[in-house]
């Protein structure tokens, strides 16, 4: 596990080019998650007044593709993100390699599950 602050620190400690892609990608997916969450927030809630936010208007919205591919996006960043901040912990807490090996194979049939369920329930619109 890398604990840098710093991209030169964290190439340093990195045992594998994989290691220091996820480190990349934890800081990129979570500024990148601000702004999308913040976008979502904002039309969600300041954006649409109390008595237009009924099911149907929320139908109406995911009728199109974009809003469809922007809370996609939000699902499939916050999934990946939140998996691999879960796996530094387990990796962190669990010392036993098979204790190990099997968080983390229930914990991803978890994530793989949830991200399924979402990503046909949001589609099936």
């Amino acid at each position: 596990m890398i604990r840098a602050r710093t991209f030169t620190d964290a190439r340093q400690q990195s045992h594998s080019n994989a290691e220091l892609n996820w480190w990349i990608f934890m800081r990129i997916s979570g500024l990148i998650l601000v702004f999308l969450i913040l976008g979502h927030i904002y039309m969600t809630f300041i954006q649409v007044s109390e008595s237009d936010a009924t099911f149907d208007a929320v139908v109406a919205k995911l009728a199109n593709p974009a809003w469809k591919f922007y809370n996609w996006l939000i699902l499939a960043l916050s999934l990946m993100h939140g998996a691999n901040g879960a796996r530094y912990s387990i990796e962190d807490y669990v010392r036993s390699r098979p204790n190990r090996a099997w968080v983390k194979g229930l914990f991803y049939t978890v994530v793989a599950l949830v991200f399924a369920f979402g990503t046909v329930g949001l589609f099936s619109i």
